[in-house]
């Protein structure tokens, strides 16, 4: 009898079958300053990923400055605020990005939504459980900083990728988020991308030092993902509203964004959410998260 509640709750909530045939990827994509490409990365590797095949939901949690939508030159009619406000469902909210990736678009210019309580970040992550698009990857494209939305969103995902660029307030910021992470959160692994380097040996570099860093004084292991090159091709990507890949497929970035899917596609699935407020988790690997707190 249980088990047949069991399945379901779980075909109730979009599942296919009884259970799922493996469990999603989550990340969340953060950075310790604005202005490092941040979301430029998010929505290329989500698109790059995507286009190998997998089904990619990329969430803007960017709340009070969200431009995913302009990256990618859509217009949504709904987006986070008003799931909030009870004007949608998220399930409505969700828009079609190039090559079918799935989008949550975020408001922009909403003060209210870049001050949202730990609780309003914590019911905004329950509301992927109504959620009935499979998913295999979801990307999660963080505010820049330290802000508890940001905190949240990393906690609540399996992995964290750090973007980082080669200026002295980049590397600075970066430390502080890897040091409130780890020490006061309880994430002891990280993801590095150098974005907007010279060379392969400049990102390289970049990932050392902030790894000496780490290794001297805190409790922590960070992995070199990869480089994302100074691409003017990039450039010219946002200023016509398009991802570089469907723009410019050969592009120097491009090429770079393909390898790093390649390589997170080598990571071995989750097995299951970590804690925490995972609870999105619940729906996209089918753990129980009865235990799980705030």
């Amino acid at each position: 009898m249980l088990e047949r509640l069991k399945d379901r709750l779980h075909q109730a909530v979009g599942l296919v079958g009884p259970e799922p045939s493996r469990p999603a990827r989550v990340i969340a994509v953060a950075s310790g300053k604005g202005g490092v490409g941040k979301t430029n990365v998010s929505a290329n590797l989500a698109l790059a990923l995507q286009m190998s095949g997998e089904q990619v939901l990329l969430m803007d949690a960017d709340l009070g400055l969200a431009n995913v939508d302009v990256l990618f030159g859509l217009q949504p009619t709904f987006h986070l605020s008003h799931v909030l406000e009870g004007r949608c469902t998220l399930q409505e909210a969700l828009i079609e990005g190039p090559h079918g990736l799935t989008i949550v678009p975020a408001a922009s210019g909403l003060g209210q939504m870049a001050g949202l309580s730990h609780a309003e970040h914590v019911g905004l992550i329950r509301a992927f459980s109504e959620l009935s698009t499979p998913v295999d990857t979801l990307v999660v494209d963080t505010a820049a900083g330290i802000a508890d939305g940001v905190l949240t969103f990393c906690r609540a995902a399996q992995e964290v990728l750090v973007v980082a660029n080669n200026e002295p307030a980049s590397l600075t910021d970066a430390y502080a988020l890897i040091k409130v992470l780890s020490r006061d959160h309880g994430v002891k692994r990280m993801q590095i991308v150098a974005n907007m380097v010279r060379s392969p040996a400049e990102g390289y570099e970049l990932f050392e030092h902030l790894r000496r860093v780490s290794d001297r004084f805190l409790d922590v292991h960070l992995n070199f993902l990869g480089v994302v090159p100074h691409d003017e091709y990039l450039q010219r990507a946002v200023r016509r509203q398009r991802a570089v890949l469907e723009a410019y497929p050969s592009a120097p970035s491009s090429v770079a964004f393909r390898t790093i899917a390649q390589a997170i596609q080598k990571w071995p699935p989750p097995q299951g959410a970590r804690g925490h407020v995972e609870f999105f988790v619940e729906r996209l690997v089918g753990a129980p998260m009865a235990g799980a707190v705030a």
